[in-house]
């Protein structure tokens, strides 16, 4: 099955451009060469990678369709239940990328710019091809079919282009149904308040459900808690992994050893790290001090 993502490539490159060039008249902090290269570079990584994955993915998707445990079929109500099912499933997968060290390891590359621009979508990861399985194997053996879950992988995947920017600031009673650019803003500051907010895929349902939904407020700095420092997309894709390895090596008990691969970013076995949640916990009670 073809990637239906390669089509859109013309219609990104159109967008990033007309996006700089409404930039150039607005107060926003627009494109940097270097910045832009390394997302770009990390995109076309990303699509050779998980091109050269399709095939045992698909296999495997195919294996488990082939041992469903329901007929569901292919009409326009299992792909209203499949829009549903993959949401959901993106959801958990993306607030784990974020609450579980291996995860975040994969997906930290895209929170790694500190731009905030349509380019930045492009910086996907070069291992989540791979960690994603853990999640999306329950809905081929479900009895969703494989092609449909791609192209519904695909549709989600698309959708979150366009939210990857700040030329565009509300967009009305949509913003309580939708995942919106003011939304995923959020998802990519490195303010205490936003830290680990704003999971969703194409709807923000799930984040006002489940407790992770946070406005936008104040304004938002984009990156990571602590800068990567490099456009070298190799520094970008695999910065994380080196530090979760040093840890692990560094370690001193099986304990200590897993703490690191399985806790939330930040956990450290003396607590001289601190995760999102322990960060929002120390800003909340710095400003109630303060009120």
């Amino acid at each position: 099955m073809q990637d239906p993502t390669l089509y859109a490539i013309p219609a990104f490159v159109v967008l990033m451009i007309a996006e700089a060039f409404v930039g150039m008249r607005r107060d926003v902090r627009g494109y940097e060469l270097r910045d832009a290269a390394a997302s770009i570079t990390m995109g076309l990584g990303n699509r050779v990678i998980g091109g050269a994955a399709h095939g045992m993915i698909f296999g495997l998707y195919i294996f488990l369709y082939r041992h469903r445990l329901l007929e569901l079929g292919t009409g326009w109500p299992v792909w209203l239940a499949l829009f549903f099912a993959e949401d959901l499933t993106y959801y958990g997968f993306h607030r784990a990328s974020h609450e579980v060290r291996f995860l975040w390891a994969a997906h930290e590359s895209h929170h790694s710019s500190e731009r905030y621009n349509l380019s930045t979508a492009l910086r996907q990861s070069w291992t989540t091809p791979f960690t994603e399985l853990l999640f999306y194997w329950p809905l081929p053996l479900l009895g969703f079919h494989p092609v449909m879950l791609l192209t519904q992988k695909a549709v989600s995947l698309l959708y979150q282009f366009w939210i990857h920017t700040e030329t565009i600031e509300r967009v009305g009673p949509l913003e309580s149904v939708l995942n919106t650019p003011s939304h995923h803003r959020v998802h990519h500051g490195s303010n205490v308040e936003y830290l680990d907010r704003n999971h969703g895929g194409i709807l923000i349902a799930w984040d006002r459900l489940f407790g992770t939904f946070e406005p936008e407020g104040a304004p938002v700095r984009y990156g990571l808690t602590k800068n990567v420092g490099s456009f070298n997309p190799a520094t970008i894709a695999f910065h994380e992994w080196a530090a979760l390895a040093r840890d692990v090596r560094r370690a001193r008990t099986w304990r200590e050893r897993l703490g690191y691969v399985f806790m939330p970013p930040g956990w450290s076995p003396d607590g001289s790290t601190l995760t999102a949640r322990q960060l929002r916990a120390a800003g909340s009670t710095v400003a109630r001090a303060a009120a």
